[in-house]
């Protein structure tokens, strides 16, 4: 006998015979019949289940930021979309709802551990009543836990899934904002821009300080820019590098840089990457630098008579 031969053969020997897939599809269907058993007698018990439900959730202290008739509310909406997904088998209705549901309660201080909490008190609320409805007939019990459970735990997880993902995107969000709200640019005189910076400087917030600056210079129709480091107390090489790249980009947009506030670490990070700090306007003291860029704007800077 040939390879190829061989190899037909073998194929054939691991092929499920008739008997194999009867029995498959037999077991497939007892286990769609046990699930439609299981979700009308959640449909029949909705009520009861529902409240008991409520009830443990309040006895476990979860959703405490929530009102009673709010609880109640999602209570009734999640064990709907519980139920719907064990009758169909799909699960784009309840993560829609998982992440419609997590947008609304986060706001409000609800916490992961609070969301996995009440679809697992759930899942053990619904296990009781099955329990107690086949008592008397633990072989159907156990087929019918066999069916619900892999269910269940899946349904668990795409709660959890949606709610973490959500909450994610919510502390981006508040990052970026944050970001946005400690690099503000300010415009003091027509044409005239400062960028004051405080605290440490990674790579993404350098980028975003940079696009901030641009798209300022850009509406404002800026030509000079101040900007300050005095709050910054050191920065590593690629951030330093990325000053630097800042300050070309801003005079190619037409707009004159001055660097104000510049320690010696950081003085010495621009000059050990080979920043040419004779292409750099760099000004002691933020006060120095308005004035210098003043003059380059055209105005007369006057300076105070000492009192006698």
């Amino acid at each position: 006998m040939d390879q190829l031969e061989q190899t037909v053969k073998d194929m054939k020997d691991t092929r499920p015979s008739n008997n194999q897939t009867m029995e498959l599809t037999t077991r497939s269907n007892v286990a769609s019949e046990l699930l439609r058993e299981l979700v009308a007698h959640l449909r029949q018990n909705r009520t009861q289940l529902r409240e008991e439900w409520v009830t443990r959730i309040s006895e476990t202290r979860l959703l405490t930021a929530m009102t009673k008739d709010e609880i109640f509310a999602e209570a009734t909406s999640v064990y709907d979309s519980y139920v719907e997904a064990l009758e169909t088998g799909t699960f784009e209705a309840l993560q829609a709802y998982a992440r419609n549901l997590s947008e609304r309660i986060i706001p409000r201080g609800v916490e992961t551990h609070e969301v996995v909490g009440i679809v697992l008190l759930l899942r053990d609320v619904l296990a009781r009543s099955l329990f107690a409805k086949y008592q008397t007939d633990f072989k159907k019990l156990n087929r019918i836990l066999d069916a619900y459970e892999p269910a269940a735990n899946r349904i668990a997880n795409t709660v959890a899934v949606g709610f973490v993902q959500e909450r994610e995107r919510v502390i981006r969000q508040q990052q970026e904002a944050i970001r946005e709200l400690s690099t503000p640019v300010l415009q003091v005189r027509e044409r005239l821009l400062i960028l004051p910076i405080i605290g440490v400087i990674d790579p993404q917030r350098a980028r975003q300080l940079t696009e901030q600056l641009l798209r300022g210079i850009r509406t404002n129709r800026a030509k000079v820019v101040v900007i300050d480091i005095t709050g910054v107390a050191a920065m590593d090489a690629t951030v330093a590098n990325h000053l630097a790249q800042t300050v070309e980009a801003s005079r190619l947009l037409g707009a004159n840089v001055i660097v104000t506030g510049l320690s010696p670490e950081i003085a010495q990070t621009l000059v050990t990457i080979g920043i040419d700090l004779g292409k750099m306007n760099t000004v002691g003291d933020l006060q120095g630098g308005i004035e210098q860029a003043e003059r380059l704007l055209g105005y007369k800077v006057a300076t105070l008579a000492e009192p006698s």
